[in-house]
């Protein structure tokens, strides 16, 4: 018998694939070592049914991918939900700015979680408005209090989402709220997948609902921008795509050039500064990349 899912965990060659009859420990076929192809969590397969009763299985088909990471080893994210706190620790907007960049390059959609507004610094203040301004959606909450998880609840519905950030910000936290088998730090280990205490490094996907599922990855924090060229840099930014075009200059890179349309939005307030400085050391770090070295 032939059922399709998704994998929602893979420890040590073994792929647990999550189906409308349950969770199967599965097997990778042959053809996928053969072929140089490595089923990743989050992969959309074809399994065949090899013991029903212990929910044993091989997977022999992978589906068409929308997306792929290597590190951490994920596909098919829908979107991204990138976390910060208001204070402790204090927010970095360059690297908030480099996981929207990330996404944006991976057709993956971005989100910001602002967690701990139990807390405030100076700079949180103003983050809002900044984000609202690039088009973004943002979501002010505080696990300690349980402020806000119910709207976070409704943004994950029918999608798979992945939570990014820095260390300290109660991504963890967040993510025990989120879901009743969610237990990231301590509690109940799950009999079939062995869920429970956070010590590993592999990605897991857990499930909310129907097509609904978040995914633990610590990886997903230390995303880089190497592997993007610095032409494919301001389609990374969409509060910029309104000026693309219309600088004096073809090929304006938007960091000296006189004329440049970015740069006048810049000045009347149309794209926020901190977004604009991000963009310009990305562009620096990026243009010295050489393409033998992506």
């Amino acid at each position: 018998m032939i059922l399709t899912g998704t994998i929602v965990k893979a420890v040590s060659g073994f792929y647990y694939v999550e189906t409308t009859d349950g969770i199967y420990e599965c097997r990778a076929r042959g053809v996928f070592r053969n072929n140089k192809l490595t089923p990743l969590v989050g992969d959309h397969c074809e399994m065949e049914v090899l013991e029903e009763s212990e929910q044993k299985g091989n997977v022999v088909k992978l589906l068409e991918r929308k997306n792929a990471f290597v590190r951490p080893p994920v596909a098919n994210i829908d979107q991204m939900g990138i976390v910060f706190a208001a204070a402790a620790p204090e927010p970095i907007p360059f690297l908030i700015d480099k996981l929207t960049v990330v996404a944006e390059h991976h057709h993956i959609k971005p989100f910001l979680v602002m967690n701990k507004t139990d807390l405030s610094s100076e700079i949180a203040e103003h983050l809002p408005k900044t984000y609202q301004l690039a088009g973004y959606r943002i979501f002010c909450v505080s696990a300690a209090e349980r402020k806000g998880i119910e709207a976070l609840k409704e943004q994950l519905q029918n999608q798979v989402t992945v939570f990014a950030g820095c260390s300290g910000v109660g991504k963890s936290s967040l993510l025990n709220l989120l879901g009743d088998d969610i237990r990231l730090e301590t509690g109940g280990v799950s009999r079939k997948i062995q869920r429970g205490r956070h010590t590993t490094r592999t990605v897991e996907l857990f499930s909310l609902g129907s097509e609904t599922f978040v995914a633990d990855s610590p990886g997903f924090s230390n995303l880089d921008i190497q592997d993007i060229r610095v032409t494919e840099l301001e389609e990374c930014f969409p509060e910029l795509h309104e000026y693309i075009g219309k600088c004096r200059f073809r090929g304006c890179n938007h960091v000296s050039e006189p004329e440049c349309a970015v740069r006048e939005a810049l000045e009347q307030g149309k794209i926020a500064r901190s977004r604009y400085e991000s963009y310009v050391q990305m562009y620096q770090i990026l243009k010295e990349i050489k393409e033998w070295q992506r």
